[in-house]
């Protein structure tokens, strides 16, 4: 049981710091979403969106936390 209840404790903090970088992000004035080399097509009843820049940034954020979070262990 302790082995669950420190995987939910660092799955909490991990929440939180995902949170916190959203929050930053938002107020900061960078618009996830709407990066350059985002591919958004729009016809007349039709729009596909391919948030590829976006997905990159999100990546790297994550592996440098989870990189951050192995050393620390």
């Amino acid at each position: 049981m302790k082995i669950i209840g420190n995987i939910f404790i660092e799955m909490g903090i991990l929440l939180i710091v995902i949170g916190i970088i959203i929050i930053v992000i938002g107020k900061s004035g960078i618009k996830l979403g709407h990066l350059p080399g985002d591919i958004i097509i729009k016809k007349e009843n039709f729009v596909f969106y391919f948030p590829i820049t976006t997905m990159l940034v999100i990546s790297a954020v994550l592996n440098i936390i989870f990189i951050l979070i192995r050393r620390l262990k």
